[in-house]
């Protein structure tokens, strides 16, 4: 374990993730979401995480390993089409994460997810928060609108909003 991640994620205060994302970003962010899940059949869950628990750093855990524990605990695959995705937003360590669910994973692949990973990264370096996560949702929207095309039935299996941690 680093001293200097130690440091930082249990000296900075939760209230600055909330500053960086607004609640009037969120709230965007929910509304793209909601949007975004009309036209496919994929689930979306956005992650924003500031400081890490004690016990994730004193497990040195990389954000990979915590975007796939949040994948579990929050049951995002657990939808009915294999079709969740999380995307998960580590702000102090400058890291972004996406996991998709087995259906998804099959049909986009690892190079499309870590392609949308680093555009958002440079986003965020550059302080644009809002539109490198809506410029996220919009591919990865596109790509499941094609692979996953909104159904008859196409119940909101989880939330829209942004979960803060």
């Amino acid at each position: 374990m680093r001293l200097r991640r130690l440091l930082r994620h249990l000296v900075l205060p939760d209230w600055w993730v909330r500053r960086v994302f607004s609640p009037r970003l969120r709230q965007r962010i929910e509304q793209a979401v909601a949007a975004s899940e009309s036209a496919h059949c994929g689930e979306l869950r956005i992650v924003i995480e500031g400081g890490l628990p004690l016990s994730v750093l004193l497990r040195d855990e990389p954000a990979r390993a915590r975007a796939i524990e949040l994948f579990s605990q929050l049951r995002v695959w657990d939808t009915a089409e294999n079709s969740g995705v999380l995307i998960y937003l580590q702000l102090l360590d400058r890291k972004v994460e996406i996991v998709a669910d087995r259906g998804v994973d099959a049909k986009l692949g690892q190079d499309f997810w870590d392609g949308v990973c680093r555009a958002m990264e440079k986003a965020f370096r550059a302080g644009d928060y809002e539109g490198g996560t809506l410029f996220a949702l919009t591919t990865i929207s596109e790509a499941l609108r094609l692979h996953f095309p909104a159904s008859g039935d196409n119940p909101n299996e989880l939330a829209d909003t942004p979960l803060l941690l």
